[in-house]
């Protein structure tokens, strides 16, 4: 298995769970909070499709899937076209809704994106430094399992979340 066949298996398990954690939940329970500072399933799914949105767009040299697509317009928040959720307080966190298919169908996308990237990219290009700021620098690589071991920790969250309000 190449490393580019690795990566493309472990994105694209993301939006099967993604579409577990909201699985016939409206968009007031979406929106559901376990208290008034936590993220939101909407929220959490909102933002690991912006995480890697914005990263593999910005490694592959093209353009994201929020705004070359229509998602911006389809979602309609209150934020600027360049957010993606990095250090929203609470009340940002509650403008985020939106139905289950909305969020699972922008994840879908952009793993579609990722996917297709992955698929150009040999050995080597692992290699490449796309972020000499940081020491070590952050090669294409890291950078692509750290987003993906974002992506793995909000999915997950959101599942807590589910368990959760599921409870509640």
């Amino acid at each position: 298995m190449t490393p580019s066949e690795l990566l493309t298996d472990a994105f694209d398990r993301l939006p099967p769970l993604a579409r577990e954690a909201v699985e016939g939940l409206d968009v007031d329970a979406l929106a559901w909070r376990p208290d008034p500072g936590a993220n939101t399933i909407a929220w959490l799914l909102w933002h690991t499709a912006r995480g890697q949105d914005v990263q593999v767009a910005d490694l592959a040299g093209g353009e994201q899937a929020w705004t070359a697509d229509g998602w911006a317009d389809r979602f309609d928040l209150p934020f600027d076209t360049d957010e993606m959720g990095y250090g929203q307080d609470p009340s940002e966190v509650a403008a985020v809704r939106a139905t289950g298919d909305l969020l699972v169908g922008y994840l879908e996308a952009v793993t579609l994106r990722t996917r297709a990237h992955l698929e150009r990219l040999d050995g080597s290009a692992y290699d490449e430094v796309v972020d000499d700021q940081w020491d070590p620098p952050v090669t294409a690589g890291a950078r692509l399992v750290s987003v993906l071991e974002d992506c793995v920790q909000h999915v997950g969250q959101a599942a807590y979340v589910r368990g959760l309000l599921d409870r509640a």
